[in-house]
Protein backbone atom coordinates (compact mmCIF):
# COMPACT_ATOMS: atom_id res chain seq x y z
CA UNK A 1 0.00 0.00 0.00
CA UNK A 2 2.86 2.16 1.22
CA UNK A 3 4.81 1.73 -2.32
CA UNK A 4 1.51 2.50 -4.70
CA UNK A 5 1.49 5.77 -2.83
CA UNK A 6 5.10 6.17 -3.38
CA UNK A 7 4.47 5.70 -6.84
CA UNK A 8 1.56 7.66 -7.38
CA UNK A 9 3.81 10.54 -5.51
CA UNK A 10 6.29 10.14 -7.87
CA UNK A 11 4.41 9.79 -10.91
CA UNK A 12 2.62 13.83 -9.83
CA UNK A 13 5.74 14.97 -9.71
CA UNK A 14 6.90 13.73 -13.29
CA UNK A 15 7.10 16.99 -15.89
CA UNK A 16 7.61 16.22 -19.33
CA UNK A 17 9.75 19.04 -21.24
CA UNK A 18 10.38 19.47 -25.23
CA UNK A 19 12.78 20.66 -27.00
CA UNK A 20 12.71 24.52 -26.82
CA UNK A 21 13.65 26.61 -29.42
CA UNK A 22 11.88 28.05 -32.68
CA UNK A 23 9.17 25.35 -33.84
CA UNK A 24 8.72 24.34 -37.39
CA UNK A 25 5.10 26.26 -37.45
CA UNK A 26 6.34 29.47 -36.21
CA UNK A 27 6.75 31.80 -38.98
CA UNK A 28 3.13 30.95 -40.15
CA UNK A 29 1.59 32.67 -37.10
CA UNK A 30 -0.61 35.47 -37.72
CA UNK A 31 1.38 38.48 -37.61
CA UNK A 32 2.29 38.89 -41.64
CA UNK A 33 -1.45 39.07 -41.64
CA UNK A 34 -1.79 42.34 -39.34
CA UNK A 35 1.00 43.94 -41.60
CA UNK A 36 -0.38 43.59 -44.73
CA UNK A 37 -3.39 44.62 -43.51
CA UNK A 38 -1.72 48.12 -42.26
CA UNK A 39 0.11 48.45 -45.43
CA UNK A 40 -3.45 48.37 -47.14
CA UNK A 41 -5.05 50.87 -44.85
CA UNK A 42 -1.91 52.81 -46.01
CA UNK A 43 -2.83 52.61 -49.41
CA UNK A 44 -6.05 53.51 -49.23
CA UNK A 45 -5.21 56.70 -47.23
CA UNK A 46 -2.87 57.77 -49.79
CA UNK A 47 -5.39 56.96 -52.34
CA UNK A 48 -8.32 59.23 -50.86
CA UNK A 49 -5.51 62.01 -50.03
CA UNK A 50 -4.96 62.14 -53.64
CA UNK A 51 -8.77 62.01 -54.29
CA UNK A 52 -9.33 64.41 -52.45
CA UNK A 53 -6.37 66.79 -53.98
CA UNK A 54 -8.09 65.91 -57.25
CA UNK A 55 -11.48 66.88 -56.85
CA UNK A 56 -10.32 70.19 -55.02
CA UNK A 57 -8.18 71.43 -57.49
CA UNK A 58 -10.62 70.02 -60.80
CA UNK A 59 -11.34 73.51 -61.79
CA UNK A 60 -7.45 74.46 -61.85
CA UNK A 61 -6.66 71.41 -63.68
CA UNK A 62 -9.44 71.51 -66.58
CA UNK A 63 -8.20 75.23 -67.26
CA UNK A 64 -4.27 73.51 -68.13
CA UNK A 65 -5.75 70.79 -69.83
CA UNK A 66 -7.31 73.07 -71.58
CA UNK A 67 -4.62 75.58 -72.46
CA UNK A 68 -1.84 73.26 -73.04
CA UNK A 69 -3.95 70.80 -75.78
CA UNK A 70 -5.16 74.30 -77.09
CA UNK A 71 -1.51 75.37 -77.52
CA UNK A 72 -0.01 71.94 -78.76
CA UNK A 73 -2.23 71.49 -81.52
CA UNK A 74 -1.57 68.19 -81.24
CA UNK A 75 -3.83 65.80 -83.66
CA UNK A 76 -3.80 62.28 -85.60
CA UNK A 77 -4.15 62.36 -89.48
CA UNK A 78 -7.52 60.08 -88.90
CA UNK A 79 -9.89 63.00 -88.45
CA UNK A 80 -11.27 64.39 -84.43
CA UNK A 81 -13.00 62.22 -82.19
CA UNK A 82 -15.86 62.97 -80.38
CA UNK A 83 -15.89 64.50 -77.36
CA UNK A 84 -19.54 63.69 -76.10
CA UNK A 85 -21.79 60.26 -76.58
CA UNK A 86 -24.98 62.53 -77.43
CA UNK A 87 -24.71 64.32 -80.28
CA UNK A 88 -27.98 65.85 -80.37
CA UNK A 89 -26.81 67.80 -76.78
CA UNK A 90 -25.43 70.95 -76.59
CA UNK A 91 -21.58 70.69 -75.84
CA UNK A 92 -21.19 74.04 -74.92
CA UNK A 93 -20.79 74.97 -71.48
CA UNK A 94 -23.64 77.08 -69.05
CA UNK A 95 -21.77 80.32 -69.10
CA UNK A 96 -22.81 82.40 -66.46
CA UNK A 97 -25.25 85.23 -68.24
CA UNK A 98 -24.83 88.87 -66.77
CA UNK A 99 -28.26 90.21 -66.07
CA UNK A 100 -29.92 93.11 -68.29
CA UNK A 101 -26.89 95.62 -68.69
CA UNK A 102 -24.29 94.08 -66.18
CA UNK A 103 -21.20 94.43 -68.02
CA UNK A 104 -19.26 97.58 -68.07
CA UNK A 105 -21.21 100.83 -68.15
CA UNK A 106 -20.59 104.20 -69.38
CA UNK A 107 -20.18 107.68 -67.57
CA UNK A 108 -23.94 108.04 -67.66
CA UNK A 109 -24.89 104.73 -66.01
CA UNK A 110 -26.87 106.79 -63.37
CA UNK A 111 -30.05 105.92 -64.96
CA UNK A 112 -29.28 107.81 -67.74
CA UNK A 113 -29.33 107.08 -71.40
CA UNK A 114 -25.54 106.28 -72.79
CA UNK A 115 -24.70 107.84 -76.20
CA UNK A 116 -23.60 105.15 -78.15
CA UNK A 117 -20.90 105.47 -80.77
CA UNK A 118 -21.80 104.57 -84.48
CA UNK A 119 -18.64 103.49 -86.90
CA UNK A 120 -19.93 104.05 -90.58
CA UNK A 121 -17.24 105.63 -92.83
CA UNK A 122 -14.02 103.72 -93.51
CA UNK A 123 -12.22 105.54 -91.43
CA UNK A 124 -14.40 105.43 -88.46
CA UNK A 125 -14.07 101.56 -88.99
CA UNK A 126 -10.01 101.60 -89.40
CA UNK A 127 -9.96 103.64 -85.63
CA UNK A 128 -12.27 100.59 -84.34
CA UNK A 129 -9.66 97.91 -85.53
CA UNK A 130 -6.90 100.10 -84.91
CA UNK A 131 -8.47 99.50 -81.23
CA UNK A 132 -9.25 95.84 -81.20
CA UNK A 133 -5.75 95.07 -82.88
CA UNK A 134 -4.01 96.75 -79.46
CA UNK A 135 -6.08 94.71 -77.17
CA UNK A 136 -5.30 91.92 -78.92
CA UNK A 137 -1.48 92.63 -78.56
CA UNK A 138 -1.96 93.09 -74.77
CA UNK A 139 -3.53 90.12 -74.35
CA UNK A 140 -0.23 88.55 -75.96
CA UNK A 141 -2.51 87.24 -79.24
CA UNK A 142 -1.12 89.67 -81.90
CA UNK A 143 -0.84 87.19 -84.32
CA UNK A 144 -4.11 85.56 -83.90
CA UNK A 145 -6.38 88.81 -85.38
CA UNK A 146 -6.25 90.03 -88.50
CA UNK A 147 -8.84 92.88 -89.60
CA UNK A 148 -10.18 94.11 -92.80
CA UNK A 149 -12.49 97.29 -93.52
CA UNK A 150 -15.28 96.45 -96.47
CA UNK A 151 -17.89 97.92 -97.71
CA UNK A 152 -20.29 96.07 -95.28
CA UNK A 153 -18.29 96.65 -92.59
CA UNK A 154 -15.02 95.95 -90.09
CA UNK A 155 -14.52 92.16 -90.84
CA UNK A 156 -12.47 91.17 -87.49
CA UNK A 157 -11.24 87.65 -87.54
CA UNK A 158 -10.15 85.85 -84.86
CA UNK A 159 -7.79 83.06 -85.69
CA UNK A 160 -5.67 79.73 -84.69
CA UNK A 161 -2.20 80.00 -85.32
CA UNK A 162 0.46 77.03 -84.78
CA UNK A 163 1.59 78.06 -81.76
CA UNK A 164 -1.70 79.17 -80.61
CA UNK A 165 -5.63 77.76 -80.38
CA UNK A 166 -8.51 79.84 -79.74
CA UNK A 167 -10.58 76.85 -78.92
CA UNK A 168 -9.73 73.73 -77.63
CA UNK A 169 -9.30 70.99 -80.48
CA UNK A 170 -12.13 69.77 -81.58
CA UNK A 171 -14.77 71.43 -79.34
CA UNK A 172 -16.28 74.54 -78.39
CA UNK A 173 -14.35 75.38 -75.37
CA UNK A 174 -12.21 78.40 -75.99
CA UNK A 175 -9.14 79.02 -73.57
CA UNK A 176 -8.56 80.74 -71.03
CA UNK A 177 -6.96 83.54 -72.95
CA UNK A 178 -9.47 83.85 -75.95
CA UNK A 179 -11.96 84.09 -73.49
CA UNK A 180 -10.32 87.08 -71.47
CA UNK A 181 -9.92 88.67 -74.97
CA UNK A 182 -13.57 88.57 -75.69
CA UNK A 183 -14.50 90.07 -72.27
CA UNK A 184 -12.06 92.94 -72.70
CA UNK A 185 -13.41 93.89 -76.02
CA UNK A 186 -17.25 93.41 -74.50
CA UNK A 187 -17.05 97.24 -72.99
CA UNK A 188 -15.78 98.66 -76.78
CA UNK A 189 -19.04 96.92 -78.15
CA UNK A 190 -21.25 97.77 -75.43
CA UNK A 191 -20.97 101.48 -76.36
CA UNK A 192 -21.31 100.64 -79.94
CA UNK A 193 -24.56 101.21 -82.04
CA UNK A 194 -23.52 98.93 -84.88
CA UNK A 195 -24.49 95.57 -84.89
CA UNK A 196 -22.61 92.53 -85.57
CA UNK A 197 -22.48 88.93 -86.97
CA UNK A 198 -20.91 86.18 -85.27
CA UNK A 199 -19.76 83.07 -87.60
CA UNK A 200 -17.74 80.71 -86.81
CA UNK A 201 -15.36 78.79 -88.87
CA UNK A 202 -13.54 75.18 -89.00
CA UNK A 203 -11.01 74.13 -90.73
CA UNK A 204 -11.23 70.65 -93.22
CA UNK A 205 -10.44 67.76 -91.11
CA UNK A 206 -13.73 66.25 -90.58
CA UNK A 207 -14.79 63.96 -87.61
CA UNK A 208 -13.96 59.86 -87.25
CA UNK A 209 -18.15 59.07 -87.30
CA UNK A 210 -20.04 59.70 -90.54
CA UNK A 211 -22.96 59.02 -89.13
CA UNK A 212 -25.60 62.56 -90.21
CA UNK A 213 -27.30 62.57 -87.07
CA UNK A 214 -22.79 62.67 -85.08
CA UNK A 215 -21.60 66.07 -84.16
CA UNK A 216 -20.06 67.71 -87.34
CA UNK A 217 -17.65 71.07 -88.42
CA UNK A 218 -21.50 72.85 -88.83
CA UNK A 219 -22.18 71.91 -85.23
CA UNK A 220 -18.62 72.31 -83.86
CA UNK A 221 -18.84 76.12 -85.70
CA UNK A 222 -21.91 77.06 -84.69
CA UNK A 223 -21.05 75.93 -80.93
CA UNK A 224 -18.56 77.91 -81.32
CA UNK A 225 -19.74 80.93 -82.41
CA UNK A 226 -22.35 81.02 -79.77
CA UNK A 227 -19.57 80.65 -77.13
CA UNK A 228 -17.82 83.49 -78.62
CA UNK A 229 -21.14 85.27 -77.82
CA UNK A 230 -21.88 83.97 -74.50
CA UNK A 231 -18.26 85.63 -73.45
CA UNK A 232 -19.05 88.62 -74.99
CA UNK A 233 -22.20 88.79 -73.40
CA UNK A 234 -20.07 88.14 -69.59
CA UNK A 235 -18.14 90.95 -70.58
CA UNK A 236 -20.89 93.57 -70.74
CA UNK A 237 -21.74 93.96 -74.23
CA UNK A 238 -25.91 94.89 -74.55
CA UNK A 239 -27.48 91.48 -76.17
CA UNK A 240 -29.10 93.15 -78.90
CA UNK A 241 -25.76 94.11 -80.67
CA UNK A 242 -25.77 90.32 -82.05
CA UNK A 243 -27.50 90.35 -85.07
CA UNK A 244 -27.03 86.98 -86.16
CA UNK A 245 -25.07 84.02 -84.56
CA UNK A 246 -24.00 81.70 -88.15
CA UNK A 247 -21.83 78.14 -88.30
CA UNK A 248 -20.39 77.71 -91.42
CA UNK A 249 -18.37 74.57 -90.75
CA UNK A 250 -15.07 74.08 -93.49
CA UNK A 251 -17.28 76.27 -96.53
CA UNK A 252 -15.21 79.32 -96.69
CA UNK A 253 -11.80 78.68 -95.86
CA UNK A 254 -9.34 82.00 -95.42
CA UNK A 255 -6.31 79.58 -96.79
CA UNK A 256 -7.92 77.79 -99.42
CA UNK A 257 -4.70 75.89 -100.89
CA UNK A 258 -4.83 74.72 -97.76
CA UNK A 259 -8.28 73.69 -96.49
CA UNK A 260 -6.80 71.94 -92.97
CA UNK A 261 -4.45 74.74 -92.08
CA UNK A 262 -5.19 76.71 -88.94
CA UNK A 263 -5.93 79.97 -90.01
CA UNK A 264 -9.35 78.73 -90.96
CA UNK A 265 -9.68 77.69 -87.84
CA UNK A 266 -11.51 81.46 -86.98
CA UNK A 267 -14.51 83.62 -85.46
CA UNK A 268 -15.02 86.03 -87.11
CA UNK A 269 -16.97 89.29 -85.42
CA UNK A 270 -18.12 91.47 -88.82
CA UNK A 271 -19.10 94.68 -87.44
CA UNK A 272 -22.29 96.18 -89.98
CA UNK A 273 -22.67 99.23 -91.13
CA UNK A 274 -26.10 100.64 -90.59
CA UNK A 275 -27.40 100.51 -94.64
CA UNK A 276 -25.68 96.45 -94.43
CA UNK A 277 -27.68 95.68 -90.88
CA UNK A 278 -31.11 96.81 -92.56
CA UNK A 279 -30.75 94.90 -95.65
CA UNK A 280 -29.61 91.41 -93.48
CA UNK A 281 -32.48 92.37 -91.36
CA UNK A 282 -35.12 92.81 -94.23
CA UNK A 283 -33.94 89.74 -95.80
CA UNK A 284 -34.89 87.54 -93.12
CA UNK A 285 -37.40 89.69 -91.47
CA UNK A 286 -41.26 90.65 -92.27
CA UNK A 287 -41.56 90.42 -95.93
CA UNK A 288 -42.04 94.01 -97.65
CA UNK A 289 -44.96 94.88 -99.86
CA UNK A 290 -45.84 92.61 -102.22
CA UNK A 291 -47.77 92.87 -105.76
CA UNK A 292 -50.03 89.55 -106.90
CA UNK A 293 -49.21 88.85 -110.77
CA UNK A 294 -51.70 85.92 -110.68
CA UNK A 295 -52.59 83.21 -108.36
CA UNK A 296 -49.39 81.84 -107.81
CA UNK A 297 -47.11 84.34 -108.72
CA UNK A 298 -45.86 87.62 -106.63
CA UNK A 299 -42.75 90.17 -106.48
CA UNK A 300 -41.82 92.40 -104.20
CA UNK A 301 -43.12 96.00 -105.00
CA UNK A 302 -39.81 98.10 -105.22
CA UNK A 303 -39.89 101.65 -103.65
CA UNK A 304 -39.80 104.69 -105.97
CA UNK A 305 -36.21 105.35 -104.99
CA UNK A 306 -35.59 102.06 -106.60
CA UNK A 307 -37.21 101.95 -109.31
CA UNK A 308 -35.64 105.67 -110.15
CA UNK A 309 -32.43 104.03 -110.09
CA UNK A 310 -33.22 100.73 -112.22
CA UNK A 311 -34.36 103.34 -114.69
CA UNK A 312 -31.46 105.78 -114.38
CA UNK A 313 -29.64 102.49 -115.61
CA UNK A 314 -30.72 101.18 -118.89
CA UNK A 315 -29.70 102.17 -122.15
CA UNK A 316 -30.38 105.65 -123.76
CA UNK A 317 -32.59 105.54 -126.80
CA UNK A 318 -30.85 107.27 -130.23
Amino acid sequence: MQAAKKGEKHHEETIVKRGGGRQHDDEHGGAWKVAFADFCMALMALFLVLWLIAAREASALKSIVRDNTAAGLIEGSGGKHEIAGNPSGSLIERFPMPKANGGAQGPDAGGKATAHTRYESPSELAALAHALQKMSADAGLASNLATVVTPEGLRVMLHDTDRQGMFVRGSPIPVDRFSKLLRAMAPLFENMENQMLVVGHTDSLQYTSKDPNSYSNWSLSAHRALAARSQLLIGGMRKESVLQVVGMADRAPVDAAKPDAAVNRRIELLILTTKQAASITAMFGTPAQTEDLSADVSITKPGEGALKELRSQLPKKP
